[in-house]
């Protein structure tokens, strides 16, 4: 089990001055999966995301592929060397922006026709995106959000009273937090939740 933290002593954590580098974003994860086909298949197919490269068995134990949403060479890819599903030891969960909330519906029905297990749809307190949270066939947690806070010059942040912890898609459209604008596109949708 891991310490208890000190949430103020965390808190007063902050980039250091003259650190010579910042980081941009987040720039890739790579994964361990038991089925490459299989777990291809699903990034693919049920995520819609792009082969850009594929690693034989010769050049990396179990082969690697690089897969793109955007236009980087690769934000996922795979190696195909894990022995069982992921005990989520680890990595808690990887997280996907779509566009707009009407895609977190329409992504969150698609997973559904393809059988896909959702673990939590609405929305979560700190950052206040909308999401479906779901897993890979390997078991990793995955999610697709849409309207994390965005933190501006200013550093400011949502506050803790503003949180609203949504135990569904039509709670969290229902009841935006404060500057959440939960109208949908394509009003047809609230049908779907």
């Amino acid at each position: 089990m891991s310490k208890a933290a000190d949430s103020d002593r965390i808190r007063a954590l902050t980039r250091p001055h003259g650190l010579p580098f910042r980081i941009n974003k987040i720039g890739h994860v790579v994964l361990n999966c038991t089925d490459m086909e299989r777990s291809v298949k699903f990034y693919t197919d049920v995520l819609g995301f792009i082969v850009s490269d594929v690693y034989t068995p010769d050049m990396v134990p179990g082969g690697m592929v690089f897969m793109r949403c955007n236009a980087d060479h690769h934000g996922v890819a795979l190696v195909g060397s894990m022995p069982a599903p992921s005990p989520h030891v680890e990595l808690n969960h990887m997280a996907f922006e779509v566009g707009s909330l009407d895609e977190v519906i329409l992504a969150r029905d698609h997973l559904r026709r393809h059988g896909v297990q959702i673990d939590f749809e609405g929305r979560r307190r700190a950052g206040a995106q909308i999401a479906v949270e779901f897993r890979d066939p390997d078991g990793h947690r995955l999610e697709i959000y849409w309207g994390l806070d965005q933190i501006g010059s200013d550093g400011q942040i949502r506050p803790s009273n503003e949180w609203k912890w949504a135990h569904s898609l039509k709670q969290a459209i229902a009841d935006p937090v404060k500057g959440q604008d939960t109208t949908l596109r394509d009003a047809s949708l609230i049908e779907r939740i």
